[in-house]
């Protein structure tokens, strides 16, 4: 028996509960190996687990595993998108208890030379998404390459990922100021990963903060800690989501608060006039209001 098709299915819904605006996290980081993409696959899940309707977008354009810590198999990719073999609506996979997930390439080189029009071309394409989403988590490459720039700008909120490393805090500076100074981006959420005891994340933090404050115009916040947690590390082995493998692990716990306070930041207002996630939902929005 074939399993249901993900977009037949949000269509459906559709019918009765149009699209609206669609809140979009993007998740990045300074240094490669902070643990930023299981931080993207466990907010992205904790939201969906939690009554959201939430899209996990792959956009490590080279080094993609999204796909992998989930355990799925995707029949395209956004390798194939861009070569023309497919639209942006056949890369979407249903993943676990509903979860949709747009998968990115591993191991394509080409993909990680797309020109800055083809990054923004890639974020005007979600636009033509006919699907009632709440949520979209933006699962980034590490470092400041323009796709990572580009992602974050078209976000509402940008969530950078640090560890207890010098490099993890220097390198997430840089990024943070790449993206104040050439994009524009005012507000940074913190998330300490990988932490011993919860008062290291709130130091990680206020070092990021002490710097950031003295040089950069951002408005910073602590968004708060994941512990160090063997169970974290058999969730990945199993290719599933440690809220999902193990719910009541400590690191589990920590995530589904980090999506309880995710879900209270304010819901876009209006298109800000540069590139942007589902801009053209956000246009109704703007004219009800000033309506």
């Amino acid at each position: 028996m074939s399993s249901p098709d993900p977009i037949a299915a949000t269509r459906m819904a559709s019918a009765n509960d149009p699209a609206g605006p669609v809140r979009v996290i993007a998740v990045a980081s300074g240094k490669g190996g902070v643990g930023k993409t299981s931080v993207s696959v466990n907010l992205a899940m904790s939201l969906q687990n939690s009554g959201q309707r939430v899209l996990l977008l792959d956009t490590d354009l080279g080094l993609a595993n999204v796909d992998v810590m989930l355990g799925l198999s995707p029949r395209f990719t956004l390798s194939d998108v861009f070569a023309g073999r497919c639209e942006l609506a056949d890369t979407l996979i249903e993943g676990p208890n509903g979860l949709l997930v747009v998968p990115a390439a591993s191991g394509k080189r080409h993909m990680t030379e797309l020109t800055p029009a083809q990054h923004i071309g890639l974020v005007h394409a979600f636009s033509q998404l006919d699907m009632p989403i709440d949520v979209m988590v933006v699962d980034n490459a590490a470092g400041i390459a323009d796709s990572v720039l580009t992602f974050c700008q078209a976000a509402q909120d940008v969530v950078v990922v640090v560890c207890d490393e010098p490099a993890s805090v220097t390198d997430a500076y840089a990024l943070i100021k790449v993206l104040s100074r050439e994009r524009g981006v005012t507000r940074v959420q913190v998330l300490a990963n990988q932490v011993g005891h919860p008062s290291e994340g709130r130091q990680l933090y206020d070092k990021l903060e002490r710097v950031t404050s003295k040089f950069l115009d951002v408005t910073m916040n602590y968004l708060g800690a994941i512990p160090r947690d063997e169970w974290l590390r058999r969730a990945i082995q199993r290719q599933e989501a440690v809220v999902d493998a193990f719910p009541a692990a400590p690191s589990a716990m920590a995530f589904r608060e980090i999506a309880k306070r995710a879900e209270k930041w304010q819901t876009p207002a209006g298109p800000r006039g540069h590139v942007e996630f589902f801009m053209e939902r956000l246009i109704p929005t703007a004219r009800s209001a000033t309506a």
